[in-house]
């Protein structure tokens, strides 16, 4: 069998890091034919405490922690590339549960030349036993909140321009180049960018199966959406062409909001255009929460995922808007 590198950027994952650690070593690819790396930023939460005891209770499954001291994912990334000793890398993240053929069929893939990076699909799951964890994986997981992403609402089995987390040789690193380092989110978008743009294929495939847990809170979620809006404009302006109308959506509507918002205090009139446009964007979340909750039987996924939305759109929004117009 070929060798496989599994790569897990860490900070803080103690709640999380010994259910991803057992669904790695669960897996049905044989465990002499995998390493796992962990570049870890600093935790402070016990988190290296508990790899320590994964690793005295699962010596079978090798298991390497690098401190990783400017604590950013692309720099973890790298730091676990350059020390891994698999043909293959998949990576991973600590907040993950991979089902048990996951690594198994991105080799599979990649060794049938489907594309040079290979993942799949993304199952939400709250990230607490709350009602407003819940309204989160459900906003996370609809097409309102992240557009048309194969990867979170699925699909067919296919090109596609990225994937979550990701599968390659190692080999690749070596032609294209490394994760960047200045890119302190949608770094692998970027790679992603590259890979297409050097003739290569990224690859999706429906059957490769990761539950993720999404962000707990809504204060959590406004600062990862902000995060993602401010970074993706910094790739963009790089990379113009992987602009998406989907895109602009979020920036438009908090440019509309806060212009009228602004407009309504030389022109009051521009105020009724202000609450109309928001009752309109208000009526249509409410709508989109309705099935979900009516499938789920939770009367609380009305209330907590249009927050969710509303929160994703602005902050992704209002994120992606400083990041175009700063430095």
């Amino acid at each position: 069998m070929t060798n496989v590198s599994v790569i897990i950027p860490c900070l803080n994952e103690g709640k999380t890091i010994s259910t991803v650690l057992q669904a790695i070593h669960d897996q049905d690819y044989p465990l002499q034919d995998l390493e796992v790396i962990i570049a870890d930023g600093g935790s402070k939460d016990g988190t290296l405490e508990k790899i320590e005891g994964f690793q005295r209770e699962h010596p079978n499954l090798s298991l390497l922690v690098l401190l990783n001291p400017k604590r950013q994912i692309p720099t973890a990334l790298n730091l676990a590339i350059r020390s891994c000793n698999g043909a293959i890398i998949v990576r991973m993240d600590a907040h993950s549960i991979p089902a048990p053929d996951y690594i198994s069929r991105c080799v599979n893939c990649l060794q049938a030349g489907k594309g040079d990076n290979v993942g799949g699909r993304w199952e939400i799951i709250p990230g607490a036993y709350t009602w407003m964890a819940r309204g989160i994986a459900a906003a996370a997981a609809h097409p309102l909140g992240v557009g048309n992403v194969k990867y979170r609402i699925s699909g067919e089995a296919g090109p596609v321009d990225t994937v979550p987390f990701g599968s390659y040789f190692k080999k690749l690193f070596d032609r294209i180049g490394f994760f960047d380092e200045t890119l302190l989110t949608n770094e692998d978008y970027e790679l992603n960018t590259r890979i297409r743009q050097n003739g290569g294929i990224v690859w999706f495939d429906p059957d490769i199966h990761c539950r993720y847990f999404s962000r707990p809170s809504f204060i959590e979620l406004g600062r990862q959406y902000w995060r993602y809006g401010f970074w993706k404009a910094k790739m963009i302006r790089r990379y113009p062409a992987s602009l998406k109308p989907r895109q602009m959506l979020p920036p438009m509507f908090v440019t509309g909001i806060f212009g009228l918002l602004i407009g309504s205090l030389f022109i009051p009139v521009l105020l009724y255009g202000l609450i109309s446009e928001f009752l309109i964007y208000l009526g249509i979340i409410i709508l989109v929460s309705v099935p979900g909750a009516r499938d789920k039987k939770d009367i609380s996924l009305m209330v907590s995922m249009p927050m969710a939305i509303l929160t994703m759109h602005l902050t992704w929004g209002t994120g992606f808007i400083a990041g175009l117009i700063t430095k």
